[in-house]
């Protein structure tokens, strides 16, 4: 027999009074109302509390499958539903607490599917049902273990992350075809944590894209990208944000962490984020390595991928100044593994030539920092690539479905058919 229970993001929103959506406090008697009516309408198999199992269509609702018409808009009550993301298209959200989850859709006809999740992180490209994959979801709130008193209760979001859905209380999932069914179950697999700045981060809207929101495509189903990279972050601003101390304290043992720096610790007219090459900035990587290994989890160092920086002559010029060999040293010096993104974009961006690499960059190739679906893919997969050398079970984790890239005759723009979620125009990531 069914039993009704609270959702847990629910009834946190409503036990601390943050309300339904609305915007406007709940207190008092309206407050427990509303638990009331969570209870009601949330339902949940007795032995598996926490396992989400959703019918889209109009068939008959199996046993255990809450049954979704194409019209339940998303309720923080209910906890789950429908919202509108760019234009008319729709995503389907459900509020889960913090942790892994286990994702699975079948569609309604076969056929080639792709998926994204939360902002815009790729989690399957042209897949044949059912699609299986695993989502991190996370809350800026800290835990016990990362609150020692010097610090806020949170991490310090900047204007960009409010409201993102990077940082919600709810798992959201987009797709490109009809989809009849999706499950979702809790789980403790190996996580993928990245660190690092706006060429890392999930990119929301526009044509701005990370090599880290493509990263999820690369790997088995059995694992989970952690992405806490944020546009505008170095070394120090990362850790004075109390993001390190967010993403350390979701560290397990046996986890692997891939930590990128470089773009914007190099800014000496910016104090906030500003860290010398050949003195701070390698303290602060020796920090990180050694704060995650104290975790039981494996550090692995990722110079920064070139700017759109050609010479004359068509090669590469090197845009980072000393970061690169500084984080190089560092990985020689502490043996931590390393995935050489500069040589390898180098390579990549000197193929590609000074007009083509243009097609790997955002804003049509105005913005040199900057990658656009295309860009990132490809990076991503460079990064792929560096980990299935690692001396980590990770490297038993990437995708065998794809093969090597050669960066040095990559698969051409006209040949990316990648189909993009609907988007909105954005203003360019913090950082360059």
């Amino acid at each position: 027999m069914a039993e009704y229970r609270l959702q847990p993001a629910a009834a946190h929103r409503l036990l601390s009074g943050r309300g339904h959506g609305s915007g406007k406090p709940v207190k008092g008697a309206e407050r427990t109302a509303l638990a009331l009516l969570a209870m009601m309408f949330v339902q949940t198999s007795p032995s598996e509390a926490q396992t989400w199992r959703f019918n889209l269509t109009a068939e008959a609702t199996l046993p255990d499958w809450q049954g979704v018409s194409p019209d339940s808009t998303f309720d923080a009550i209910r906890g789950y539903g429908f919202e509108t993301r760019a234009g008319d298209h729709k995503v389907f959200s459900v509020a889960t607490p913090e942790g892994d989850y286990a994702v699975t859709l079948w569609p309604v006809a076969q056929g080639p599917m792709s998926v994204w999740a939360e902002s815009r992180r790729l989690m399957a490209r042209s897949v044949e049902g059912p699609v299986r994959f695993t989502v991190n979801v996370r809350r800026p709130e800290l835990g016990p273990s990362a609150l020692d008193g010097s610090g806020g209760p949170q991490v310090q979001l900047n204007a960009r992350e409010l409201g993102s859905r990077s940082w919600d209380d709810r798992l959201t999932l987009a797709y490109d075809r009809p989809v009849a069914r999706i499950e979702i179950v809790p789980v403790t697999e190996i996580r993928l944590v990245l660190l690092g700045d706006s060429t890392v981060a999930d990119q929301g809207e526009g044509d701005y894209f990370s090599w880290g929101q493509m990263l999820p495509r690369f790997v088995d189903r059995t694992v989970s990208v952690a992405n806490h990279a944020e546009s505008g972050e170095s070394l120090k601003s990362f850790l004075k944000s109390q993001r390190l101390d967010k993403a350390l304290s979701q560290l397990r043992p046996g986890d692997v962490v891939l930590i990128q720096f470089g773009h914007n610790d190099s800014k000496a007219q910016y104090a906030l984020t500003y860290a010398e090459a050949e003195t701070t900035f390698r303290s602060y990587l020796r920090l990180y390595v050694d704060e995650i290994r104290r975790r039981g989890a494996s550090p692995v160092l990722v110079t920064s991928p070139h700017r759109r920086t050609f010479n004359p002559d068509g090669r590469i010029r090197n845009s980072h100044g000393s970061y690169p060999e500084a984080t190089r040293a560092v990985a020689r010096e502490q043996t931590v593994p390393l995935i050489d993104l500069t040589l390898a974009t180098a390579r990549l961006y000197e193929a590609l030539g000074p007009q083509g690499s243009r097609q790997a960059f955002a804003d049509s190739g105005k913005d040199g920092s900057h990658h656009n679906a295309y860009g990132a893919y490809l990076l991503a997969w460079a990064v792929a690539d560096g980990l299935r050398a690692v001396d980590a079970p990770i490297a038993d984790r990437i995708s065998t479905e794809v093969p090597v890239l050669d960066l040095d005759n990559p698969p051409a723009y006209e040949n990316f058919d990648l189909k993009l979620l609907p988007s909105q125009p954005t203003q360019r990531p913090a950082g360059s």
